[in-house]
């Protein structure tokens, strides 16, 4: 059942039109991926099923009592409502309500036995049964539960992941027939951005979002549609079937489109010749030829890839980073407790971990910015850092692109050349138009470019990327991946993207809690057997631990035994056991084999450029290669142990 329609949709800012007369059905319990390049017009396509932006022409139906909840791209505003308030303001008069039932209830706390504090709750009361506010009063409750929202904290108080979290929580406490996701991974943490992606696979409503997360689409998308120039375009199925076919069809219009040009320009040629030739001309060709200038003339051609290069710095020393038992902490939060970590020249590291948990005090305390409270930490040297900040700080949202990235200087230098600023803004997909543009009205994506175009200028030998895929276009994205994969000295990166990290770390710091942070060799594949695995040897222990504790002192006492002699008599290994620790080597020698052949294929320079059917299978075999291999070693160690004790 259709709950959306869109027909006939004209919207233009300026002399491009972002809808050209397009059309749209959403249906009931359907999830829609809405992709596009930053600036094709996404946001504004949400905005315009809100109710935020009126179409030029054109008309947006909703069908019956349909109701839409959208969550922005940007989170909300710093201030000092609380939590519950702003959640509770996205239920209109039964939010206000149950704001200010909220608000008597914490003054009575503190207030006690109040004549005008119980009068204003028994009004207040009676005005929420009539308006049936008890069953929203308890779904506020459940989506701060869910999401672990603090009620009574100020938004001040919250760090961009948190305010990300509130805002979602206002949209889902509506109950909404139809959610508008505009990026919503951003900010949020992995563990949340799973959570997210099971209360989306749960919602009964239909969902229409907006995501750089490949891994996110891949796991929720029904259907895709494609906003490209102007034109909307659907793609039933999966993700990867939508960009087989949009790569096909871009190059069947770039086949077209040659041919016509091949056609306008013999017909140019034909009008222009001699006057002889004119006075036979063919007046019905004449008017061909109009048409043909017509339609070249109202072409959009698709907008080219960015040219993403680092500007690389002579090598730094090999050893960039070495620490020893660092601790750190600030006051009872434990940063960094016993951490071992060594960085060398070359290393790609990514830095994994719940919003808060200390990820960029530890990028500090790489840089030497951040002095630890105890162990040894030695610094590489001949370090040339390029800094990439989540938070954009590098750029004042008054100046222009041009007057932000060239420091206000027409000409920059860049690999050793002068160009014009313009020029290398034009690598960045930003028009001279554009390029004299203030930041402060540029989407998300559009800063991100900016900011990278201001970092790429700086000669480099440790990139430092902080969440750098935020907002950016799955084609500049993948791009930034090359880029990454390629760079010759050393990156720290922090990113919640899950195929970001597997495409370009070559191994993840993970953060654990309480100050432990664990090195696993590869990405978010690795971390996830990691995880798995933590999981499963807790399991078992707490299955056990009963038992043990039970039985603890007959432990002791058989420990006691054996110390004095009374030990039972060793036994020789069955011949089961024997067969077992012969037939070992061979099979650690089979796996070591197996594993070396698969790395191979990953340190391809191409290798994370393929598809992610062809990559994923790799990655996730050297993870159970990495677990079996560990297993067979243990078990010969193991056997090995009890053939010598029964010598």
């Amino acid at each position: 059942m259709n709950i959306v329609r869109i027909q006939n949709a004209q919207l233009a800012f300026g002399n491009d039109a972002i809808l050209d007369h397009i059309d749209l059905t959403i249906e009931a319990g359907e999830r829609v991926c809405l992709v596009g390049r930053n600036g094709a017009g996404k946001s504004t396509l949400l905005k315009v099923i809100d109710g935020e932006v009126q179409l030029d022409d054109g008309a947006v139906q909703l069908v019956g009592d349909t109701v839409v909840a959208r969550l922005p791209q940007d989170p909300p505003a710093n201030s000092e409502q609380s939590v519950y308030d702003y959640v509770a303001e996205g239920l209109a008069e039964v939010g206000d309500l149950l704001k200010d039932y909220h608000h008597t209830l914490q003054k009575l706390e503190q207030e006690h036995d109040s004549d005008q504090i119980m009068n204003d709750l028994a009004r207040l009361q009676t005005a929420l049964e009539a308006a049936d506010g008890w069953q929203l009063q308890t779904r506020i409750e459940q989506v701060l539960t869910q999401l672990a929202l603090p009620a009574n904290s100020t938004m001040a108080a919250l760090s961009g992941g948190w305010l990300r979290r509130v805002a979602l929580a206002r949209a889902l406490v509506v109950n909404p027939d139809l959610l508008l996701l505009d990026e919503p991974t951003n900010h949020l943490d992995v563990e949340m951005v799973r959570w997210l992606e099971e209360r989306v696979k749960d919602f009964r409503g239909a969902v229409l979002f907006i995501s750089h997360d490949r891994a996110f689409i891949r796991n929720l998308a029904t259907r895709i549609i494609d906003l490209d120039r102007g034109q909307l375009n659907s793609y039933p199925g999966s993700y990867d079937a939508y960009l087989e076919l949009k790569q096909h069809q871009l190059e069947v219009e770039e086949t077209h489109n040659a041919e016509f040009d091949k056609k306008l320009a013999q017909e140019e040629t034909w009008i222009r010749q001699g006057i002889k030739a004119r006075r036979t001309r063919n007046e019905g060709r004449v008017r061909a030829l109009k048409e043909l200038r017509k339609q070249r003339a109202q072409r959009r051609e698709q907008q080219g890839s960015a040219k993403l290069a680092v500007q690389e710095a002579s090598k730094s020393g090999k050893l960039v980073f070495d620490g020893s038992d660092v601790n750190l902490a600030f006051g009872d939060k434990t940063i960094l407790r016993q951490f071992e970590f060594t960085l060398q020249r070359g290393d790609k590291v990514a830095l994994v971990g719940p919003n808060g948990c200390g990820k960029s005090t530890l990028i500090k305390v790489l840089l030497g910015q951040q002095a630890a409270d105890s162990g040894q930490i030695k610094l590489g040297t001949h370090l040339q850092v390029a800094y990439f900040d989540q938070h954009r700080a590098q750029l004042d949202p008054n100046l222009t692109i041009a007057e932000n990235v060239g420091d206000g200087k027409q000409d920059v230098t860049y690999n050793g050349k002068t160009r014009h600023i313009l020029s290398y803004l034009q690598d960045f997909l930003f028009s001279p138009k554009q390029a004299r543009t203030p930041v402060r009205a540029l989407s998300g994506g559009e800063r991100n470019r900016a900011l990278l175009a201001k970092l790429f200028l700086t000669p480099s030998n440790f990139l430092i990327l902080d969440e750098p895929t935020n907002d950016l276009d799955i084609d500049t994205l993948e791009l930034l991946e090359q880029i990454v994969a390629d760079y010759q000295g050393t990156v720290i990166l922090v990113s919640h993207d899950r195929e970001f990290v597997d495409n370009t770390a070559t191994s993840v710091l993970l953060f654990e809690g309480e100050g432990k942070v664990t090195e696993i060799v590869g990405g978010f594949t690795e971390v996830n057997h990691y995880l798995s695995q933590t999981a499963g040897t807790n399991s078992a222990a707490s299955k056990s631990q009963p038992a043990a504790s039970a039985s603890s002192s007959s432990t002791l006492a058989s420990k006691e035994s054996a110390n004095k002699g009374s030990a039972a008599p060793r036994k020789k290994l069955s011949y089961k056991l024997q067969r077992e620790l012969e037939q070992l080597p061979q099979r650690i020698e089979a796996l070591e084999q197996e594993q070396e052949h698969l790395q191979q294929q990953t340190s391809q320079a191409d290798f994370f450029t393929q598809q992610h059917s062809v990559t994923a299978p790799v990655l996730e075999r050297l993870g159970e290669l990495e677990q079996e291999l560990m297993a067979a070693l243990e078990r010969w160690d193991e056997l090995e142990n009890l053939q010598q004790e029964s010598r």
